[in-house]
């Protein structure tokens, strides 16, 4: 049902019909699944059944093709529509989307827009052999007096346990100065997963 969903599912596309069609089939799939009454809310039983509303999901896949394009020679068709330096033939260097007007651009809707545009965002990355990566230059090492680590035992007592984090809690409260990073994470079927939550005290002066 999502082949070639690319041809409709781009900005300022008229998508309601498709997505409400493909709404129905998912609220289909997953009454089936979990046995639910007809009435449930679609986002409540798409949670239980592990499953994102049917957008989200389109939306990710758009932007994994997106990507898969950069990969593409420089020399294949579609690089040639999006930027005229890597076309040969004329006709493809007129018709190219460097080569229109801004008011051409805003009129002119499709994948390839999207293709373009997203290769103008600026994508986060790091180096894996930075200094900053490798013993005396991370940031523990340098700042070791003010990092301190408060690992859980389970052996502890939970009442204990919880006393003594909201002490530490009430503690980050009173100052600006103090950045709570609170992670964990577990190992279930060979499959690792963690969270993490940052919370840190933003003061304003007036």
């Amino acid at each position: 049902m999502l082949y070639e969903f690319q041809l409709w599912f781009y900005n300022c596309a008229l998508i309601a019909y498709y997505l409400k069609a493909l709404g129905k089939i998912q609220r289909r799939v997953v009454l089936q699944i979990l046995g639910a009454f007809k009435t449930s809310l679609s986002y409540s039983i798409e949670a239980i059944a592990g499953l994102i509303p049917i957008k989200l999901h389109l939306q990710k896949l758009r932007g994994r093709s997106q990507l898969y394009g950069y990969k593409l020679p420089p020399s294949h068709l579609v690089c040639s529509l999006i930027d005229s330096s890597f076309s040969t033939s004329s006709n493809l260097k007129a018709n190219a989307l460097d080569s229109l007007t801004n008011q051409q651009c805003s009129l002119v809707k499709g994948y390839l827009i999207d293709m373009a545009n997203r290769s103008n965002e600026c994508f986060p990355s790091f180096a894996p052999l930075d200094s900053e990566f490798s013993p005396g230059h991370r940031v523990i090492d340098n700042f070791s007096d003010r990092i301190s680590f408060n690992v859980c035992e389970k052996e502890k007592d939970n009442k204990s346990r919880a006393y003594q984090l909201d002490e530490m809690v009430l503690k980050s409260f009173s100052s600006s100065f103090i950045t709570i990073i609170i992670s964990d994470a577990s190992i279930k079927n060979n499959v690792t997963t963690s969270i993490a939550h940052i919370h840190t005290l933003c003061c304003s002066n007036h």
